[in-house]
């Protein structure tokens, strides 16, 4: 397998299943190399027949299509194209700016976030599944950003205008069936445009979140080019309100200026809304941090009145989730409300019956969450992470035992659709890469044998190239406890030949490494390349209970860092490494650990570090969150205790450093900015470590563009395969050049015969 193979892999994504559960419209996407960007076209499935019956239905080489929805009797399809559009935010990083946060965990079907990013240009257009010319139904001068079929069948609801004037729009299903002529209804006029919104269950009405008021100054300037980006800034109260369908009246349902209104649900039967109540604290607005700074509220859609759930400074509670029935109120939060524990459900009844929330789940090692109800109630299903593999699992509410429904050895999750029933399963192993699977009902997720597949995205991965065996393995660390992690062999793995290691850290540090198709940066690349490659599900991981996450609390790399260290000693002690050939990489978490693993050992021969910290104490200030921050260095703040957050830096010992250290940063990160990675590189100079400084363009955490991303592995592995395995070739770019110019029309492309 190569780093091309990686990056022209084909995507799956929006899974859209018809209301009768009988058919699923997909994306699937490939890099488009000559914009540097993803393009997608749309598929359609028999869920009862599977991946044989599938049928393309878009065809585009520079546009994409995205989005896809079933009209609510199946007879067409509506989705999102860009065959107009044009960057509406460019920044100069060349990517485009996100205008709001989107809610996590709505419902299909109803709720959107305000699209960050919105192309003018986007329409939505209309299809027959049966195939046929695409027929173009909007024709919004800002473009459209999110849209949704009302639940009657009777509209097509949409969101257009510029960034924060957004106002929502109807167009009639039957006007769009019949092929007739299209004028959309404006359904909303608010001065200070719409962003979160959501159609009613009956129909009726749509809830939506608008700002209270404008400042049309801030937007005048922009306009006037003064765009200088104010951290933190000053930002309105936003406030719920709804607009009736028919009479197209809106009416304004919170009133309190102590919180925003931020993402909500509303009940199956319509009585109930619960909604995040975020801190108008302009300093407590980080993205990464908002939920902490936020409590959980009731809406009594009869009455009006607002009743307080929660009052958990400084606890991120999951979105309110309510039972089918009518019965229950639930949502997830930490066990016992404290921060960076595992998670829990908190459930009661609604209505005058009231009462206390109960605690569901105390008694299951891993977090518990609210993925689906039950019909009847009793139950509840979320997905989790069980060591190196993904489960599903479920809750019984009256008792709150948690039981695990699944036991593949690899990475799953699935989702339920409310009216059909139907699961879709999202499914990756060690040989398959991500794929779509189907059952009829939950009583056939445990077997196997009932699974119908829906996508093979990449079949010429199967049977046709070369892989490395993958195994979940564990070992003990130097404190005595079992750690457990990832090993990928070389391909044709000989027992008791020795082989070179690469240690790839995952990032988080609350995260895993999963039994998963190519994890690692690209793990198989390095297998085929004859690398063993050990994934490390370290101290501060996820998916192995709540000591294993949190212990490392006030000292964020000791426990880590031993952990990963006899990982490698137990793999020199099988036989299967040599270790006079190592070398160590990561992103984010995982380019901290290898700032650490720099500064604190020589024993390896290369470091790759990419986002990593090199001085907490500047880091605090420069990045977009701190809570988290000041939580794993102790929670006391850096000024308080300036000592003990420089002794956790690995700035701090920089003067042991011997390793060479190839060092990679986007431009404009917000999470790690860049200056922390300028820090090292700055050291490195002065001590005369061999180092290379990479900089990539874009404003995001991780590298957004697949031309940099697959030049970054390029890089990457040429450093290793110089220093690690001495092949005495450096990095040279008509290596890169060469793969692209070879290709037709300049875009890389992998045979599917091999």
């Amino acid at each position: 397998m190569t780093f091309l193979d990686v990056q022209n892999m084909r995507q799956v994504g929006t899974p859209e299943l018809s209301t009768d559960g009988r058919w699923l419209l997909y994306t699937v996407s490939v890099p488009d190399w000559k914009e540097a960007r993803r393009q997608s076209d749309i598929y359609v499935v028999s869920t009862e027949r599977g991946v044989s019956s599938t049928r393309q239905l878009t065809y585009t080489k520079d546009k994409t299509e995205t989005t896809p929805r079933w009209s609510r009797d199946g007879s067409f399809l509506v989705f999102a194209y860009d065959r107009d559009a044009t960057p509406r935010e460019a920044t100069p990083g060349g990517s485009v700016a996100p205008r709001a946060v989107a809610a996590p965990n709505l419902p299909a079907g109803g709720a959107f976030a305000a699209a960050g990013g919105t192309a003018a240009g986007t329409q939505l257009y209309v299809m027959h599944p049966d195939g046929g010319e695409a027929r173009k139904i909007t024709d919004a001068r800002d473009g459209v950003s999110t849209f949704a079929f009302s639940k009657d069948g009777k509209w097509l609801v949409y969101r257009s205008g510029r960034a924060d004037e957004e106002q929502l729009y109807a167009l009639s299903v039957s006007a769009i069936a019949g092929g007739d002529s299209l004028k959309p209804a404006q359904l909303t006029h608010q001065p200070t445009g719409v962003g979160l919104w959501q159609l009613a269950p009956d129909s009726r009405r749509i809830y939506f979140v608008t700002s209270d008021t404008v400042d049309k100054d801030e937007r005048a300037r922009f306009d006037k080019r003064f765009d200088v980006r104010v951290r933190n800034p000053e930002a309105p109260i936003s406030s719920l309100w709804a607009v009736d369908l028919d009479g197209k009246q809106t009416s304004r349902l919170t009133r309190d200026t102590s919180y925003s209104v931020g993402n909500f649900t509303v009940s199956d039967d319509g009585k109930w809304i619960g909604f995040h109540g975020l801190s108008p604290n302009r300093y407590e607005r980080n993205i990464l941090e908002q939920n902490d700074n936020a409590d959980l509220y009731l809406l009594d859609v009869a009455t009006g009145k607002i009743e307080r759930l929660t009052t958990n400074k400084d606890i991120a509670e999951g979105p309110v989730s309510f039972s089918p029935d009518g019965r229950y109120v639930a949502f997830s939060a930490p066990d016992d409300f404290q921060f960076m524990h595992l998670n829990k459900v908190y459930v009661r009844e609604l209505g005058s019956r009231g009462g206390m929330f109960r605690k569901i789940g105390a008694n299951f090692d891993g977090d518990v969450t609210v993925g689906w109800w039950s019909k009847d109630a009793k139950t509840i299903f979320f997905n989790e992470g069980i060591k190196a593999t993904e489960q599903l699992c479920a809750v019984d509410v009256p008792s709150g035992e948690v039981r695990q429904l699944t036991h593949e050895k690899a990475s799953l999750r699935a989702a339920q659709d409310p009216e059909s029933g139907r699961l879709t399963i999202t499914y990756s192993d060690p040989k398959t890469p991500q794929t779509l699977f189907t059952v009829s009902s939950m009583a056939d997720i445990g077997d196997r044998g009932k699974w119908v597949q829906l996508t093979d995205a990449n079949p010429w991965v199967r049977g046709s190239i070369e892989l490395g065996d993958e195994e979940e393995i564990t070992w003990k660390s130097r404190d005595g406890r079992m750690v457990g992690g990832v090993l990928l062999k070389p391909v044709g793995y000989q027992p008791g030949k020795r082989y070179p290691l690469i240690v790839a850290i995952h990032g988080g540090p609350a995260g895993a490494d999963l039994l998963n198709f190519n994890g690692g940066y690209g793990s198989q690349v390095y297998a085929g390349a004859g690398y063993a490659v050990l994934m490390p599900n370290y101290r501060q991981s996820t998916n192995y209970g709540q000591r294993h996450k949190i212990e490392s609390q006030g000292d964020y790399f000791t426990k880590g860092f031993d952990d990963i260290m006899t990982g490698v000693d137990y793999l020199i002690a099988q036989g299967i490494v040599d270790s006079t050939q190592m070398g160590a990489l990561g992103w984010s978490a995982g380019g901290h650990y290898s700032d650490w693993i720099l500064t604190h050992t020589n024993r390896f021969k290369a470091i790759s570090t990419g986002a990593g910290t090199f001085n907490w104490i500047s880091m605090y200030g420069e990045s977009d969150t701190q809570r988290l921050r000041q939580w794993y260095l102790g929670d006391k703040l850096w000024y308080d205790d300036m000592e003990h957050w420089w002794r956790q830096s690995p700035a701090a010992y920089v003067k042991n450093a011997k390793t060479p250290t190839m060092i990679h940063v986007v431009d404009g990160d917000p999470r790690v900015p860049r200056p922390q990675s300028e820090e090292l590189h700055m050291a490195l100079k002065r001590l005369g470590v061999p180092t290379e400084f990479w900089v990539y363009p874009g404003n995001s955490h991780g590298i957004p563009d697949p031309r940099n991303q697959y030049l970054k592995s390029m890089g990457e592995m040429a450093w290793m395969d110089y220093w690690v395995r001495h092949s005495g070739k450096k990095f040279q770019w008509r290596d890169v050049l060469k793969s692209v110019e070879d290709a037709p029309n300049g875009r890389p492309t992998v045979s599917m015969s091999r």
